[in-house]
């Protein structure tokens, strides 16, 4: 059943490379201590094992998956923790044989035992799926957890007797009432017409039946501060890629060569953007620009940087790099257009969540890039002085040449052809937005409901290993000794 997606459920602040192998599993794991801790002492815990089936279990390794559970099992917050600290907690857990659950208690755990990849396995429900098996003084619980992207998590009931039936993480205002609940787009027209409102101000007003007015401003600054942040770290990290693919960074250089050493390096991102803006606007110049932004964020988001979940880790690049876009070229930098874009945007991406998929695992990576870059589309053309109408059309444009968009990773990591497919994500996008601000919505034979009801069956029809496996596309054309890194 759709429950109501908040903007700050669809834009998580987390840890890379991925939303749905890393963020998923970290909540996950942190979340089932909280739930033992609720009923039972932890230090009641003997001994913990981890089982990791699927898509988690094939690619994890390369996404992260296993450093993501350890980290939660920790007790670590993937929105505070020191992101430079997370490999030496992880190594002294696999040298000691000692993990210390929320931080602790202190049981036996060897990394190789007690955290099983189970390749050939899966569960039904989703081919993200992990299971916590905790041994306590006088019995065993197990808890079953589904990693459906975008850093959401369902679990199912447990044996410790508590129905929980399908939880979506440990949200508490699943069955909120908001004014205008909208679940397909012309639901969404239909509030935009009988109100007048924008579709940034449809869901601002939904919002704020959970928030106040003051929070989701404050909210929303601080999903910009860390997009913003995450560019600007990455135009100035230069060096490989963690992974053993012997990926190199590209953000930095080609931030030197746009800037064209003439200035001093800034300080600041307010600084920097200044000296962006200096550079004019010739058209390969803000195409350059638009995917330094986007290889920025991925190249962060590879090397478990702090990203924001847009609507995915994998896809994290798209939204930031054409709001950056905006901002920069055209004008469209005041914290009320900065608001209306991502609100926008979490209006489109609740269609998708609730209509079809953001999980690659599910739809291949149309569930994702595709996903996004609509997402962005649509922020972008009310930005730019869109009706409603254009709006959703802007997002259906963008998905419509999404479709069928396999997910292929290269060694399992998000790197491969992941990083390069955030630049065309965001370039689509803006091709999307100028688009349906040029057409007449009311002569458009394909809707957006439309196209998300075409993506979830292709999602259906398209082949398992083509979504988040690596088991076909690119992923089986290198060495198999990268392939296994």
């Amino acid at each position: 059943m759709e429950k109501f997606i908040s903007v700050f459920d669809m834009f998580k602040i987390g840890v890379g490379p991925s939303s749905s192998h890393t963020l998923g599993p970290w909540r996950a794991a942190k979340q089932v201590i909280t739930r033992v801790s609720e009923w039972t002492d932890i230090t009641n815990i003997k001994a913990l094992h981890v089982y990791l089936y699927g898509s988690l279990a094939k690619t994890g390794k390369g996404h992260g998956t296993d450093t993501a559970v350890l980290m939660g099992l920790l007790g670590e917050d993937p929105v505070t923790t020191d992101t430079s600290l997370i490999n030496q907690k992880v190594q002294t857990i696999k040298e000691n044989n000692t993990i210390h659950l929320d931080g602790l208690h202190a049981i036996h755990f060897d990394y190789k035992e007690h955290l099983v990849f189970l390749k050939d396995k899966s569960l039904p429900y989703h081919p993200n799926a992990m299971q916590f098996v905790i041994e306590l003084k006088d019995t065993v619980k197990t808890y079953t957890y589904y990693s459906v992207g975008g850093g959401f998590i369902e679990t199912e009931q447990s044996e410790d007797g508590q129905d929980l039936g399908k939880l979506i993480e440990d949200k508490k205002e699943e069955n909120v009432e908001v004014p205008f609940n909208f679940f397909s787009t012309n639901d969404l027209i239909h509030w935009c017409i009988k109100t007048g409102l924008p579709i940034s101000d449809i869901v601002k007003e939904n919002e704020k039946q959970i928030h106040t007015e003051q929070a989701l401003g404050e909210g929303l600054d601080r999903l910009w501060k860390t997009m913003s942040d995450c560019i600007f770290k990455g135009v100035h990290a230069e060096g490989i890629l963690p992974g053993g693919l012997q990926v190199r960074r590209r953000a930095f250089d080609l931030n030197a060569k746009l800037l064209n050493n003439q200035f001093e390096p800034a300080n600041s991102v307010e600084a920097w953007m200044q000296q962006i803006q200096q550079g004019g606007n010739d058209f390969t110049y803000i195409l350059d620009w638009v995917s330094c932004f986007a290889l920025a964020v991925n190249e962060e988001n590879a090397s478990f940087g702090r990203v924001v979940t847009a609507p995915t880790n994998g896809a994290a690049g798209v939204i930031p790099a054409v709001l950056m876009y905006a901002i920069n070229f055209c004008n469209k930098g005041s914290q009320q257009d900065i608001h209306r874009f991502l609100l926008t945007a979490n209006a489109i991406g609740i269609l998708f969540k609730n209509g079809a998929t953001i999980s690659a695992a599910m739809g291949g990576c149309q569930a994702e890039i595709g996903v996004s870059s609509a997402m962005a589309a649509a922020g972008l053309t009310e930005l730019l002085g869109g009706n409603q109408r254009q709006v959703l059309m802007a997002g259906e444009i963008a998905m419509e040449h999404h479709l069928g968009l396999t997910c292929d990773p290269v060694g399992g990591l998000v790197q491969i052809p992941c990083i390069e497919r955030n630049t065309m994500g965001a370039i689509k996008a803006i091709t999307a937005a100028q688009l349906a601000l040029q057409s007449k919505p009311d002569y458009a034979l394909v809707s957006l409901d439309k196209v998300i009801h075409t993506m979830w069956n292709t999602a259906m029809d398209m082949n398992v290993k083509y979504k988040e496996t690596a088991d076909g596309g690119l992923a089986i054309q290198i060495p198999i000794g990268l392939a296994e890194c």
